[in-house]
Formats: C-alpha cells, structure tokens, sequence
C-alpha cells in the first residue's frame, strides 16, 4: 500500500475515532444540562447542576438502532415481559445507522418524562438536507414509544421529544426551534391534543468560537468541547472555568484524547496533501521527457513508487 493511501486509511480512522470521543463528551451528564437549559422550555433559567438529577440512567451512546423495528428490544423481569430501548453493542447489526446520543428526562413535577436525542454533525451533509434527516429521526423517537412508553390506543400518553442537532463549521453561530403549529382555515375550533409533542432544535456553530455572553454561552461551549483547534488546556480551562463544570478524570482523559486524534487528524491531511503534490511533480517530470531513474533520484522516491505513479496507479491522482 503506497504512503498517501496509508495515510487516508489512518486519518479516516482518526476521524472515527474523533466522532466516538466527541459524542462520548456531548453524552456527560454535565454537557447535557447545559444543552437542555438553553432548548428546553421548562429548564431554562435553572442552574444547570440541578437539571443533572433530572436526566435519568445513562444517557445511551451509538447503541440505539434508528431504523424501523430495531428501536425497541423486549424483554422479561419476574415473569412480566418488559420493553426498553434496544441499547445492543455495536458489533450486532454492524452497519446499522444509531442515534448518537438518547435519553430520558425527568421534569420538575417530579412525573412526567420527555425524550431526549442529541446529534453532533461535523458540517451540513451534501448528500441530502440536515432538516429532513432530524424530521425523520423526531418521527422515529415517537413512532417508537408503541408499546415500549404506552400500549395499545393510549395516545395521550405520548412523550415529548426533542432530537437536538448540533452542526460545527457553519457559516455563522445559530440556534432555530421546529416544531408543530396550528392554522386555522374555516372556523376556530380547539382541537384536543399536544402541539409540543415533536421538537426538532438545529444548533449552528460558527468556525470561530464566540465571546462568552448570554446569547452565545451554549454555543461557546460546545464550540470550546468539539474544537479541533484548542489545546487541551485551552479547553478545560473553558469548560472548568468558565462554566463551573466539574473536571473528573475519565472526562480530562477524553479531552486529552480528542486533542491528540485531531492533531493527528491534521498531520495526515498535510502527509496527503504532501503526497499529492508530489505525485503531480513526478507526473511532469515524467511527460517533460524524464526516464523513471531520474526522477527517483531527483524525488528520493522509490523507483518502484516513481513507477506506479507514472502508470496511473496512485489512487489520489485520479
């Protein structure tokens, strides 16, 4: 396998490895608090230490299947058959796409419960439109309580959710709330139900990390969390400091760890791109007459190397 290759193979597992350590960080109980005093109604203005004992067992990390019929496990406990979240590993049904990160919330009466699903996007997809994904994924998070949150036609027992869509590298800092409305076409009557059922919250952070006020506090901290650019020290000290945020070691070991897969990250990306120029270098030596043993030479390439570049195999070139 030539060099450059080998280097997309490490960066693209290093970027693996990021999304893992990012959703791992996005999923402390403490980051969370944090996301839902600043998009959920009835959290805001709360510290957010006492919206940490309202988040109920551990929050569930890439283990959740989104797709049809595989949200959902049953179960059985002392002869009652039980129906949960399917938090399966990943290695079953390897492939299948997972909410990032999913759970429960308790609220302040102390009863009632809303659904929680937060996404982390490295930039706006290409290959179809963010909105229409996070639709779908809201849909599923209700769809699915069937039989796990209530049974049979009990529709009234239908928990809110909120699916929580954080985007880095966007063109500006931005936070927008989708959810249902009503419009009246002939008369005015008051139809029976929940508009605050479906909740869709499309958080935009900037390229740029923002001053530390009001508006932009949330976004300056998961600005800080997910940077590829801050140091490691630069990071705890927004986190600890500026957001009272308690450093426990598991956590300092994720941030360390993050900090040192993006720097790699970066590294192999100029390897590439090194690698590149170069390859373009041999390919106009070779058309301006050069033989392949002159061009190593000129290069300190392999001439084997020289050789499979001049032949078109360099997989980059194409």
């Amino acid at each position: 396998m030539n060099t450059e290759l080998k280097n997309a193979v490490k960066a693209t597992d290093k970027d693996a490895q990021y999304d893992t350590s990012a959703k791992r960080l996005l999923g402390q109980k403490s980051i969370l608090a944090h996301i839902l005093v600043k998009t959920v109604d009835e959290f805001k203005g709360m510290n957010p230490k006492d919206v940490v004992n309202c988040i109920e067992g551990t929050p569930h990390i890439s283990t959740v299947p989104v797709e049809p019929g595989l949200t959902n496990a049953a179960g059985e406990k002392n002869g009652e058959r039980l129906v949960g979240f399917n938090t399966e590993n990943e290695e079953i049904n390897e492939g299948l796409v997972r909410f990032d990160i999913v759970f429960y919330v308790r609220m302040k009466d102390g009863l009632s419960q809303i659904i929680i699903n937060v996404e982390a996007q490295k930039d706006e997809p290409t290959g179809y439109e963010i909105l229409n994904r996070a639709i779908f994924y809201v849909s599923r998070l209700i769809s699915s309580q069937k039989e796990r949150d209530f049974e049979n036609s009990s529709y009234d027992d239908i928990k809110r959710v909120y699916s929580i869509w954080v985007c880095m590298n966007m063109d500006e800092s931005s936070m927008s709330h989708v959810h249902l409305t009503k419009e009246d076409l002939i008369g005015s009557y008051e139809w029976k139900g929940n508009l605050d059922l479906l909740n869709i919250i499309m958080l935009g952070l900037a390229k740029n990390l923002p001053e530390h006020d009001e508006t932009y506090e949330l976004h300056r901290l998961l600005g800080a969390l997910l940077s590829k650019e801050l140091t490691i020290d630069e990071k705890l000290n927004i986190i600890g400091n500026e957001y009272d945020i308690p450093i426990e070691e598991n956590f300092r070991k994720d941030v360390s760890v993050m900090c040192n897969l993006s720097q790699g990250i970066k590294e192999d990306g100029i390897a590439i791109g090194a690698a590149r120029e170069k390859a373009k270098i041999i390919l106009n030596m070779y058309k301006n007459g050069f033989t392949a043993e002159q061009i190593a030479s000129a290069t300190d390439k392999d001439i084997e190397e020289v050789k499979a570049i001049i032949a078109g195999k360099e997989p980059a070139l194409a």
